[in-house]
């Protein structure tokens, strides 16, 4: 009878161990499954917080034009910034996600399949990349508007509304993600090692490349430059509208380069977005030091327009490696963008290249800048690679655009009347003044 009871004590125990180590191991799945989910809802939010931060710097776009050109043209770039925006998110949707990360790997590395983009249905995400896919898409969507925006200061003043907006919708839907995809998709120059945090080449200086061919073919306002080599100044309409944008740029770009880092899901990745954060104001601040510094130097004066270009070419500068570099490196790379901005602009005035906003030197040229230092500070980059991607990048977008340009100049002319230019492009092209007291 002992003999029983002790048996039927000991199933018992057993019993208990069983479904004790079941309910941990239950508790332990669940654990792990609220862990993923939190990670990846956490992910979301980085996405969709850097997301609007960089939706936003296409105000900073539109009033930091609106402020640098003629009264006379204020409405024509708001009109622009306000398209560019709207022609980018459907052009990117329809062509440019898909041509920037749909099976890169079947074309040997150099473009997706393009295609509308299918965004999941009410209740159908499923998290099993570890974020939202569509606070992907809508992330990756603002950053190619960026690209346009680019454009969009250079070419102020004389281009016509309409071929500038067939323009945007081929660079969003097709130029800048195909070369997006050599890095960001996995594509071959990523194969290759080439290193671009958040876009300082692929977003920057690919934006700069085709405002510089952009502005070779459509050529300078009437009467920028003189006969006898001299530059005539234009001021803008509104100092402290530029200002505002500059203000608006800085803050989107926390979402820019902070977004960039992917991932927030762990106290690792939120301490990385910290830092890059921290690099990224750095950057900038040394940028408008750097520029007010010079100016005071070589000219006895401080052009505000050139300290709000210091802080936006701190920030480009900074774009390609905003992570790994000590907060005095980070000084180094933005003081050197906004000394680029200082000696450069007056170079393409000799060249006659007339850049309204200033966006040719703080966005090709500090972009280029930063995306070539970036192994200072990474290790897992290389001189020679960082180099052969940036000479990649410039080829593809000049030609590319050089071909776009042209064709529109043949088909439907590029560059408004010589009346139409003096009358401003609020009344010839848009018909609503932004300040009809002042510009009639």
């Amino acid at each position: 009878m002992l003999k029983y009871k002790l048996l039927l004590l000991g199933t018992a125990f057993t019993a208990a161990a069983v479904i004790s180590d079941v309910s941990m191991a239950q508790d332990a799945v669940t654990a792990e499954t609220v862990q993923a989910e939190t990670a990846a809802i956490l992910n979301t939010l980085l996405f969709l917080i850097g997301g609007f931060l960089v939706m936003w710097m296409a105000a900073g776009f539109a009033m930091l034009e609106a402020g640098l050109v003629r009264s006379k043209n204020v409405s024509m770039q708001c009109l622009k910034n306000i398209s560019l925006y709207s022609v980018a998110g459907l052009a990117f949707w329809f062509l440019g996600y898909n041509f920037l990360y749909n099976d890169v790997a079947s074309t040997g590395g150099y473009f997706g399949i393009p295609g509308p983009y299918s965004i999941p249905g009410p209740g159908e995400e499923t998290m099993e990349a570890g974020y939202s896919v569509g606070s992907d898409w809508f992330f990756q969507m603002v950053f190619a508007a960026t690209t346009a925006s680019i454009v969009s200061g250079t070419l102020a003043e004389r281009i016509k509304f309409w071929p500038f907006i067939i323009f945007t919708a081929v660079l969003t839907g097709a130029i800048y993600p195909i070369q997006a995809s050599w890095e960001w998709g996995g594509g071959w120059l990523d194969g290759m090692g080439f290193s671009d945090f958040a876009g300082s080449t692929l977003v920057h200086s690919v934006g700069g490349w085709c405002a510089l061919t952009g502005a070779i073919i459509l050529g300078a306002r009437k009467g920028k430059y003189t006969e006898d080599g001299r530059v005539v100044p234009m001021p803008g309409s509104s100092i402290p509208l530029a200002t505002l944008g500059t203000f608006i740029l800085w803050l989107g770009w926390f979402g820019f380069n902070g977004g960039s880092q992917l991932a927030m899901g762990t106290i690792g990745d939120a301490g990385d977005v910290s830092r890059i954060f921290i690099n990224t104001n750095t950057a900038a601040a040394a940028g408008v030091v750097t520029v007010i510094i010079l100016m005071q130097i070589l000219y006895k004066k401080i052009d505000v327009t050139m300290a709000l270009n210091g802080a936006l070419a701190g920030l480009v500068a900074i774009t390609a490696e905003p992570l790994t570099p000590s907060v005095p490196m980070a000084v180094l790379i933005g003081a050197v963008g906004g000394a680029i901005v200082v000696f450069t602009v007056p170079m393409l005035d000799k060249f006659k290249i007339d850049d309204v906003v200033g966006a040719i030197p703080v966005h090709l040229l500090a972009g280029i800048w930063g995306t070539l230092v970036v192994p200072l500070t990474n290790g897992d980059a290389s001189f020679g690679v960082q180099f052969i991607g940036v000479i990649a990048f410039g080829a593809f977008s000049v030609i590319l655009s050089a071909i776009v340009w042209f064709i529109l100049k043949a088909t439907m002319g590029i560059r408004v009347t010589e009346e139409e230019e003096a009358l401003g492009l609020d009344r010839s092209e848009v018909g609503v003044e932004a300040y009809p007291e002042f510009s009639r």
